[in-house]
């Protein structure tokens, strides 16, 4: 080797000793690893599960202040009485800008890991939390005007773009067998997110006073700062993942992407929506105040994000598509009790409803999200792939596909918000909005069990998987359940 060769070296920390096949070389300013196949089981085992899992871990701080950020105008609305003139249908409006601007940017976001590297597009989108931060300090006052105020809650968009980076750069880390804990596990820790900061609003509001919404945002400065740093020191880029154009057009002209899009959002846009929208419908129709309200908006976006590793767990083991249906089954009945509970005037078990809806949504965003991979697969199953091809094939389109799904889902916040605004306007009530909820349940429930699940798609799985040729020595067959 070269002296120039040698001095472009440099290992990560716990990273494989250099000349190994997990070796991280200093290119283009940044860390990178040169050679990565995690559906190898030796090198997993050598190296590849270590350096995996620290990448996991700094993703997800970063990706869980991206969701704070996100979903910081669900916060900052509690702070908003009456002297800054703004009315219940507005606010609706207000918190709806941030979802469609970050579902709008998770396009993009999917690309920049291949363009700029994971590790560095991380540092980059951290650090980009800082701009709607400091706007909405500057801003967060009455007198503002309602324009101004759309503006910079649409800048917080950006939070949401940094889901789609941080799913597609973890689902090269980690082989299939293993995705679904794994972004199960990235997308929770994320989601985890929204609950924290509605924990500080909580806190703020009840010992400083609904006067002071700035505690929150120089709050989070500081771990903006943090998160950036660390992703620079500890995270790395993955020299084999390049941006396919041709990917991202055979993604898009692919129906099951379409299908899987109409899933997420049954189950990733009612979570952000719900989100961002619980404790408007606390104060408007249950007449609670900010504190009261602020005081329960956080248990449900918490426990629904504590369970997303668990459906991504219970779908490696079952099949995502069970799980999915199951879920979509659970999430109508409980959708029933919220319309009981709406048209009753009954908190408490309008409480009980609403929040069960949040776990389950957690746990059809694991599910759903693992199906993706395994779809692929099967998907270079039916075209005579096998081993090592059918993986490439699977993570090529599935890492296309899940900036497309991704997008797409969170739009599904938008129109959940929108639907409230609407219901609340025209009715006084959520229970219109409820309605039209349980019946989008309902067709992602008949979806999936007509795509994935009935008798004449799960025997051509089954063929699909007989035909396969025998896996390379050292790895593990293609796994090609959905």
């Amino acid at each position: 080797m070269t002296a120039a060769a040698e001095e472009t070296r440099s290992e990560s920390p716990d990273e494989t000793p250099a000349g190994s096949r997990g070796e991280s070389r200093a290119r283009r300013g940044g860390r990178w690893i040169e050679h990565w196949d995690p559906e190898d089981e030796g090198f997993w085992r050598e190296s590849g599960e270590r350096v995996a899992r620290r990448n996991l871990v700094f993703s997800v701080l970063s990706e869980h202040i991206g969701f704070s950020i996100w979903s910081l105008w669900s916060v900052m609305v509690l702070f908003m009485g009456p002297e800054y003139g703004i009315d219940p249908a507005s606010k609706f409006f207000l918190v709806a800008m941030p979802t469609v601007v970050g579902a709008v940017l998770r396009v993009p976001y999917t690309f920049a890991v291949a363009r700029f590297g994971g590790r560095n597009w991380t540092v980059i989108s951290a650090a980009m939390l800082l701009v709607p931060t400091a706007a909405a300090a500057v801003v967060m006052e009455p007198g503002t005007s309602y324009t101004t105020f759309m503006l910079v809650a649409a800048l917080a968009g950006v939070g949401g773009g940094n889901f789609a980076s941080s799913m597609t750069n973890i689902n090269s880390f980690y082989p299939l067998r293993k995705k679904g804990w794994a972004l199960g596990l990235n997308a929770g820790g994320g989601n985890i997110g929204v609950p924290v900061i509605q924990l500080l609003g909580l806190l703020v509001i009840g010992t400083a006073g609904a006067a002071h919404p700035r505690i929150v945002l120089a709050v989070y400065v500081p771990l903006i700062v943090v998160a950036a740093v660390l992703a620079a020191l500890c995270m790395d880029n993955l020299a084999p993942v390049t941006n396919d154009t041709g990917a991202a057009l055979d993604a898009a002209r692919e129906p099951h992407t379409w299908v899987m899009s109409l899933l997420y959002i049954g189950t990733f846009g009612s979570f952000i929506g719900y989100s961002f929208a619980f404790g408007l419908v606390l104060q408007n129709q249950f007449a609670r105040t900010p504190l009261q309200a602020a005081s329960l908006t956080f248990i449900g976006p918490l426990l629904g994000s504590l369970i997303r590793p668990v459906g991504g767990r219970l779908a490696d083991r079952f099949g995502g598509a069970r799980i999915t249906l199951g879920n979509f089954a659970a999430m109508g009945l409980a959708t029933g009790v919220v319309i009981y509970a709406s048209v009753e005037r009954s908190l408490p078990v309008f409480l009980v409803g609403f929040i069960a809806l949040f776990v389950l949504t957690g746990l059809g965003n694991g599910s759903t999200y693992k199906m993706i991979p395994g779809i692929f697969q099967a998907q270079a199953l039916r075209r005579g792939l096998a081993g090592e091809a059918a993986a490439a094939y699977g993570r090529r389109l599935s890492g296309a596909a899940m900036g497309l799904i991704g997008a797409v889902g969170a739009l599904g916040g938008l129109a959940i918000n929108l639907a409230f605004r609407q219901s609340f306007l025209v009715a006084g009530s959520g229970t219109p909005a409820f309605v039209s909820f349980l019946g989008c349940y309902v067709v992602c429930g008949a979806v999936t069990w007509t795509v994935y699940l009935r008798p004449a798609a799960r025997a051509r799985r089954t063929a699909d998987v007989a035909e396969a040729a025998p896996a390379d020595e050292g790895r593990r067959p293609v796994y090609a359940e959905v």
